[in-house]
């Protein structure tokens, strides 16, 4: 066995957002355990010791144009892929592992021919579908399933690019450019895990690596929420999302919000002033959180967390409610039912939302699911046990 000395992880941002963090989580236990590592990133700002920046900014911005007006979604960005891959020659890394590499900051052509020349051992986190689709990261809303054999006439288009559809030339880019390399994918769910196994990636090894929550953190935290809100006497149901549209399900809770009696009360949390124009009066709307204990403190305080979402590849902020003691009710959506069992909340089926109700009073009144069930499951998705399988997917392929 060769054990790798140097490792490098590539994403678009670093110790910022949901995939920043990981990166970071993961470089901090292979430090621990005496690997060399780095992180190289495109956007924002890090000051974490061992992120390197390749690019800046402005420039990213430009490429996103770019891409919005000739549809090359994925093959801009020369120059800040010579830039990554100089950074590659320099580090001479044993093995790359890649994470978000579509934030029109990567020429995928450049970049995964100098992985066939070198011969680099390439790990490829999906933390959504772009890598086989030709435009889309997620599918499921528009009930497409082109990408399993061409991408073509793409429906989602004009979220990608202004005037051409070129679908079916990325696609078919994707399918020759991804091939004959040593790649290992991991996805956070086995739902991502078997949508990949039907798509031109299926020759490749797939592993599922579960993401996690730090559980000094996200635990049973006393606040004075219900005091602060005169919610003392209703049953409280929370939804948090950080881009709340649709897809994250806004629409389900303003249905909820005329059915449900006045003992209920419906949080939201990630919300804007966007958001605030949708939303009825009797919904209090939290923009942000001053940092995660705050939001730990209302995890803890409510009788519900609802996640009505859509699309959804693994869905952590299950985990983190169920961490602080309180049951989820979810649509069975992507991987987001993957983290609740039948001791800890309830997933019915997308749109239905006359179930999605039910649920929601039969777990405020009920009583079902005890917060030990609760946190007993959270257990499983702790960070630092579950990004020390990085390390061991490393040592296993060498």
């Amino acid at each position: 066995m060769v054990i790798p000395v140097k490792v490098v992880q590539i994403n678009a941002v670093c110790g910022k957002g949901s995939t920043g963090k990981i990166c970071v989580d993961v470089s901090r236990v292979l430090t621990e355990n005496g690997i060399e590592n780095y992180i190289l990133y495109s956007s924002g700002n890090s000051d974490y010791s061992l992120g390197i920046k390749f690019t800046n900014d402005k420039y990213i911005k430009l490429q996103a144009l770019k891409s919005r007006i000739f549809g090359n979604y994925g093959f801009n960005s020369k120059r800040a892929t010579k830039k990554l891959i100089s950074e590659l020659e320099r580090i001479k890394p044993d093995a790359v592992h890649m994470h978000n590499i579509h934030s029109h900051d990567i020429n995928l052509e450049m970049l995964f021919d100098f992985f066939r020349k070198t011969r680099l051992k390439v790990y490829w986190s999906f933390h959504d579908c772009w890598a086989f689709t030709g435009y889309c990261p997620h599918f499921a809303m528009a009930k497409c399933d082109y990408w399993k054999t061409q991408c073509h006439s793409c429906v989602q288009r004009k979220q990608y690019s202004w005037f051409f559809d070129k679908s079916e030339k990325l696609h078919k880019r994707k399918k020759e450019l991804f091939s004959g390399l040593d790649l290992t994918i991991i996805t956070p769910s086995k739902w991502l895990a078997s949508v990949v196994e039907q798509s031109f990636l299926k020759e490749y090894d797939v592993k599922v690596l579960n993401n996690g929550i730090d559980l000094e953190i996200f635990k049973p935290t006393e606040s004075n929420f219900r005091e602060k809100y005169g919610l003392e006497h209703k049953k409280i149901i929370l939804g948090v999302a950080f881009g709340w549209d649709n897809r994250k399900g806004v629409d389900v809770f303003i249905e909820l919000s005329k059915r449900l009696p006045n003992d209920y009360q419906i949080v939201l949390v990630g919300t804007n002033d966007e958001t605030d124009k949708l939303l009825p009066s009797n919904v209090i709307s939290i923009h942000r959180t001053n940092n995660q204990t705050e939001l730990a403190e209302i995890y803890t305080v409510v009788d519900v967390f609802a996640n009505p979402t859509r699309q959804e590849t693994f869905g952590l902020v299950n985990v983190e409610a169920l961490a602080c003691g309180t049951p989820v009710v979810t649509f069975n959506a992507g991987g987001s039912p993957e983290a609740i069992n039948k001791d800890c909340g309830e997933v019915v089926e997308i749109d239905d939302i006359d179930a999605f109700e039910n649920a929601i009073k039969r777990t405020c009144n009920e009583k079902l699911f005890s917060s030990e069930a609760c946190i007993a499951q959270a257990l499983k998705f702790e960070k630092r046990a579950n990004y020390k399988k990085y390390l061991e997917l490393y040592l296993s392929n060498n």
